[in-house]
């Protein structure tokens, strides 16, 4: 086969994207672009090695063939270059990534242990939803990530070799509402009594559910202010203008003005914290830092 480094850097970029707009976003190349570099791989490979879906695109079995070897084929290239320009590193870097309410739960804490048993080890961080996270640990953009999944918690992805994972916390889901208001003082609230009010959540796609807003409710919710940022959220809660659901774990981070609701009526909403990473031994880095997260229940 005859396939250069920027057809692997492709192939890499549109397992992790799911598409091939996406991939030529992040690449910096136009969608043309992106298309011919495919279409070039597959002539090389003699096979197809993507698999175009109505919700996106996802590798072939030959596709995931070749993503494996292009992990190491690039981490070399990489390794070769620095190298070449004398920019070794001292250190041992983990690129980790992150669902979005665990930078503010567990990351600080987790970096602060590991800073004090292993100093030599440098982690970056990336936040992602858990399915784009899933995605960036197959192509190999990141070596470990912080994932949530709920019950009946099946398989991270249908693919194979599956992700190895650990169980970090179970940890509920509840409401985040005005400290002053309508619900002041409570500590509880029955879903119906959630029927009506303003909530807010996180933008919805085909492959992500709406997030804010409570999984069991009855009705169509009333959503007045769509953000991804927890911040962002929870400061237009303590401002009253609406309501949306948070990890109890959040409790210790929570601005002033927001209390926090268990949900009767209902059945409990239990979410899973997960460190998931590509499956065989680790390095020692990654067990540090898996241990490092472990370590913030």
């Amino acid at each position: 086969m005859d396939i250069s480094s920027t057809g692997l850097r492709v192939l890499r970029q549109i397992a992790e994207s799911g598409s091939f707009t996406a991939a030529a976003t992040r690449l910096g190349y136009t969608q043309s672009a992106v298309s011919r570099q495919a279409a070039a791989l597959e002539r090389s490979a003699g096979t197809a090695l993507f698999e175009r879906r109505p919700d996106g695109v996802r590798l072939t079995p030959a596709g995931l063939t070749l993503l494996r070897h292009a992990r190491t084929i690039l981490d070399c290239l990489s390794a070769a270059e620095r190298d070449l320009t004398g920019t070794v590193s001292r250190t041992e870097l983990v690129r980790l990534g992150l669902f979005l309410s665990a930078g503010a739960a567990i990351l600080p804490l987790a970096l602060t242990r590991l800073a004090a048993t292993d100093p030599q080890i440098t982690v970056t961080t990336t936040e992602g939803t858990t399915p784009s996270l899933v995605r960036a640990l197959r192509a190999g953009s990141i070596d470990l990530a912080v994932l949530t999944s709920r019950p009946p918690h099946r398989p991270l992805d249908g693919e194979s070799p599956r992700l190895h994972d650990e169980t970090v916390m179970d940890t509920e889901l509840v409401v985040a509402v005005p400290s002053t208001g309508e619900f002041a003082g409570r500590t509880a609230v029955h879903v119906d009594e959630l029927i009506d009010v303003p909530w807010i959540a996180a933008p919805a796609s085909n492959a992500e559910p709406l997030l804010g807003v409570w999984p069991g409710l009855p009705g169509r919710p009333d959503v007045v202010h769509c953000a991804r940022d927890w911040l962002t959220k929870l400061q237009l809660v303590a401002g009253g203008f609406g309501v949306t659901t948070v990890p109890s774990r959040l409790s210790p981070v929570l601005p002033p003005g927001v209390s926090l609701l268990h949900v009767e009526g209902a059945p409990p909403e239990i979410r899973r914290v997960l460190v998931a990473r590509l499956p065989g031994r680790p390095t020692p880095a990654i067990t540090a830092v898996t241990r490092a997260i472990a370590s913030t229940t």
